[in-house]
Formats: C-alpha cells, sequence, structure tokens
C-alpha cells in the first residue's frame, strides 16, 4: 500500500515546491529584483509540481498573460492526473487482494 501513495507524495511536495517558487518569483517581479528563469519554474510543474504552478499562477497572478505558461501548465496537470489514474490502475490490478 505504500507503494500505491509515493506518486501523491512526489505531487504534493513537487507542488509546495512549484508554488513557492512562483510566490518567490512574482515576489522578486514586485520589487524588480533578479528573476527565476522560467526554465526553472516550468521543469519542477513538469516533474509533478503542475498543480502548484496553476495555483501559484492563479492566486498571485504570475505569468497568466505568458502564452507558454497558459498552455504548458495545465497541460501538465492533465498529464500527471492521466498518469496517477494509469499508474494506480496498473498497481491495483497488480496487488494478490482485490
Amino acid at each position: 500500500m505504500f507503494l500505491a501513495t509515493i506518486d501523491l507524495l512526489v505531487i504534493f511536495f513537487m507542488s509546495c515546491l512549484t508554488f513557492a517558487l512562483f510566490a518567490f518569483d512574482k515576489h522578486q517581479a514586485h520589487f524588480q529584483f533578479s528573476r527565476i528563469p522560467e526554465a526553472l519554474l516550468l521543469i519542477p510543474a513538469f516533474l509533478g509540481g503542475a498543480f502548484g504552478g496553476l495555483c501559484g499562477m492563479l492566486f498571485f497572478r504570475h505569468k497568466t498573460k505568458k502564452t507558454l505558461f497558459m498552455v504548458c501548465i495545465p497541460l501538465f496537470v492533465f498529464l500527471q492526473l492521466g498518469g496517477i489514474v494509469l499508474l494506480r490502475t496498473i498497481l491495483y490490478s497488480l496487488l494478490p487482494i482485490h
């Protein structure tokens, strides 16, 4: 059962990290300090933090005018949700207890 929750733990921690990165970048933008490169915002979103990235975009109103973010972040969310469903379907079909 522990293996079945690893995917959710990865999603949770990567989402928290991505949300924090969006918050920090918005703070830096507001005070005109050096910014986080866009690739550094997209990579953790792709690696499991898309939900945190989407929440960061909406909550902080950050990167919402950038087409790259408006396309990639929701796409990553759907891909990660599909991956979780597929992974859990495969895992539960392999478990001896039904």
